[in-house]
């Protein structure tokens, strides 16, 4: 296992470089404008109240009270909009293509033809999966700390860990959930596009249950609702973390027991197998 996990790792270099300097160039872009927004408050607040209620309710709590705020800074600036959606997308790609690329590119029957177990494979790639977000959201960190020290915000590294600590449990999620639907769908494409479609449809469920009172039990199963964003900053929810993380546990448990079980393609997308009787024909 330990040899699949090096291999799968270093496949996903380049992601992790490409993913990793994104989220750190945005965070570094975004930090150093801080102290220009809270001197600045008095204009913003003008501005905020010239925009429909409505419209403020479905990006957030927003206020220039909040703005001012490192974590009302941190999470409109970064965590509340971009970070869930751009990295949400690298976990549904690189979940739904754990084995599903292989199978499809007609390599993962040869692979399988080595002294390697299916179980072996797996555990290896998913723990690939699992230190490629790490390493994405240590570079993500370092992007937001290294010129924190130059603002005013006051915040220490551990505090700003926090947001990425939810991001991790939301990552992990849709993650899982797209390497399950790899393995019950015909195609990685259709995987991948079904738990995106999750991702987006839980984002604008969350916001627009901010406008809405009627969606607020609907919300409630929204993998996003329990995604704190820059709110961790002031205490990390552990139910909401640990809830998520076993959710998405029940998808990798579930997605390596489909593995074991499930015929491998030689190549190609698959089909939905499903078997029609054809009626005789009468003379």
């Amino acid at each position: 296992m330990a040899t699949v996990f090096r291999y799968a790792l270093a496949r996903l270099r380049g992601q992790i470089i490409g993913w990793g300097l994104t989220m750190f160039l945005l965070g570094l872009s975004s930090v150093p404008f801080y102290d220009s927004i809270v001197s600045q408050a008095d204009q913003m607040e003008q501005l905020l109240s010239s925009f429909p209620p409505e419209l403020m309710a479905f990006f957030g709590d927003f206020s220039a009270s909040s703005i001012v705020t490192p974590e009302g800074y941190l999470g409109l600036q970064y965590f509340d909009f971009m970070a869930p959606l751009i990295l949400g997308v690298f976990a549904v790609l690189v979940g739904s293509g754990l084995l599903a690329s292989d199978e499809e590119n007609g390599r993962l029957d040869l692979i399988l033809a080595h002294p390697v177990s299916r179980t072996a494979l797996f555990a290896g790639r998913l723990l690939a999966l699992v230190a490629a977000t790490l390493a994405i959201l240590v570079l993500s960190w370092l992007g937001i700390v290294i010129l924190m020290g130059q603002t005013s915000m006051g915040l220490s590294g551990g505090e700003v860990a926090l947001p990425f600590v939810s991001l991790l449990a939301v990552m992990m999620f849709f993650g899982a959930l797209a390497l399950l639907l790899s393995m019950l769908l015909p195609s990685r494409r259709m995987a991948a596009m079904t738990a995106s479609f999750v991702l987006i449809a839980s984002y604008f469920l969350v916001a627009l249950a901010r406008i809405s009172a009627d969606l607020e039990t609907a919300v409630k199963f929204s993998p996003l609702n329990y995604y704190q964003s820059s709110k961790a900053i002031d205490g990390l929810n552990a139910g909401w973390f640990i809830g998520l993380l076993a959710v998405a546990a029940l998808f990798a448990g579930l997605a390596g027991w489909r593995f074991e079980r499930r015929d491998i393609r030689v190549g190609g997308e698959g089909g939905w197998r499903l078997s029609l009787r054809r009626r005789k024909a009468t003379v």
